[in-house]
């Protein structure tokens, strides 16, 4: 099974041209023969954290909100799953929300991030309270959201319910948060016997820089597949053959 990780650069809070890009992506994995593209954290968006709390009914997302139509529409028409991560809605407040969205286009699942940073959870995110889970292909995934993969017992627990990939929608910088990405990822693969898949923004996006270097990590912690650290791309890695 092939997988994949798109990074680019969102627009902020241009919805229409980011889930283009998005859908784009969609076909282009398939033209590769993925199975399934992830997407970086609050990719539908940017990380505008400030702006999508003050704006959540043009900035949150349901599941079924028309305008991320079109990249259900690439996954139906391709047959590639897509993880889509927004701002979601809940009672208490946003969530920063992995959609799942399947081969035919509908909903496989839905994770809340449950580790919120202290910026997060003081610009009004809540947080999840369960692991995302989904099988695509007869192979059980698990959910990350960036800041979630600084607890390992959330691989652990996937692991343990045996998922054999760990895909993580995240954001991380230049600096600080690439030497985080190197010290986490690969050793989430080794310790816990996991595929782990990053996908990642480059370039601005609120306040950060990010780092690209979305990649694919292999269970002995190697690295299967990496990204430029510059420039939107596509990376994609065999795994499970």
């Amino acid at each position: 099974m092939i997988i994949s990780a798109a990074q680019f650069t969102a627009r902020p809070c241009d919805v229409d041209a980011n889930v283009a890009r998005m859908a784009g992506f969609v076909t282009e994995a398939a033209e590769r023969g993925a199975a399934l593209v992830v997407f970086p954290e609050l990719a539908v968006t940017g990380y505008e954290l400030p702006r999508v709390v003050a704006d959540p009914d043009r900035l949150a997302f349901a599941p079924d909100d028309p305008r991320l139509d079109p990249v259900r529409q690439a996954c139906a028409a391709t047959g590639v799953a897509a993880v889509v991560n927004c701002a979601g809605r809940t009672a208490a407040g946003p969530t920063i929300t992995s959609y799942v969205y399947g081969p035919d286009g509908a909903l496989l699942t839905r994770y809340d991030k449950r580790h919120v940073t202290d910026s997060e959870r003081a610009a009004g995110f809540v947080p999840g309270a369960a692991d995302g889970r989904f099988t695509l292909g007869g192979v059980a995934f698990g959910l990350a959201i960036c800041f979630d993969t600084h607890f390992p017992e959330l691989a652990a627990r996937a692991a343990a319910d045996g998922c054999r990939v760990l895909l993580a929608s995240s954001l991380y910088s230049k600096g600080v948060g690439a030497e985080e990405r190197e010290a986490i990822f690969p050793a989430l693969a080794k310790d816990h016997g996991l595929h782990v898949l990053l996908a990642n923004h480059t370039g601005p996006s609120g306040p950060y820089d990010a780092c690209g270097l979305s990649a694919v990590w292999s269970p002995d912690g190697g690295v299967l597949a990496e990204a430029p650290a510059a420039g939107p791309g596509l990376v994609s890695a065999d795994v499970l053959s």
